[in-house]
């Protein structure tokens, strides 16, 4: 039986940080809107989002990161299929995404941040407000989040045949669902 009390409380003994945290909410939020989407179980598909990144602020290297999370997560009896998916959202893993579970984890893991990041500049700072259009003309702009791979947004919606503006819309109706958890309601 997956825990989601236990998966917060191992996220946070590992993940210090506030906007670590919210992110990783953000992808739950995300991946339970993708369970409902493509009939999986909501409980796996949430804990994945919400553990996906949960050993990145301890271990941050591309020689750690999933890597040494993965292994916790193993030791603790996540399920197979949750291990696989975060270790596919890496690309530099070179672990094949196989699963609807796993596509889906990385189709919404960045563009999760991008939306965060677009939230913050709107005048208004509410998720709410954000639509494609937004987010298509910010992904244009190379400077801003420029951390952000725009390639794995392009890779993640290909990997499902998603349309574009059907899936910016899609994560960010996931966002506001729970916008006041993730400090994106607004000012």
């Amino acid at each position: 039986m997956l825990d989601r009390q236990a998966a917060w409380e191992l996220l946070c003994e590992y993940t210090l940080s506030e906007s670590l945290r919210k992110h990783a909410l953000g992808v739950e939020a995300a991946m339970r809107s993708m369970a409902d989407k493509f009939d999986g179980d909501p409980e796996l598909w949430g804990i994945t989002g919400l553990l996906h990144d949960f050993d990145y602020e301890k271990y941050p290297t591309a020689e750690e990161h999933p890597y040494k999370g993965v292994a916790i997560l193993k030791e603790h009896g996540y399920p197979q299929d949750m291990l696989d998916a975060i270790m596919g959202h890496a690309e530099y893993t070179g672990v094949a995404r196989e699963t609807l579970l796993a596509k889906s984890l990385f189709a919404v893991d960045e563009l999760v941040g991008f939306i965060f990041a677009v939230t913050y500049v709107r005048p208004s700072k509410s998720v709410k407000e954000v639509v494609p259009r937004s987010v298509r003309k910010k992904l244009k702009q190379k400077s801003f989040a420029a951390s952000v791979s725009r390639k794995d947004i392009v890779n993640g919606m290909a990997e499902l045949d998603l349309d574009e503006n059907e899936h910016y819309q899609f994560v960010i109706d996931a966002l506001a669902g729970v916008a006041e958890v993730l400090g994106l309601e607004g000012i």
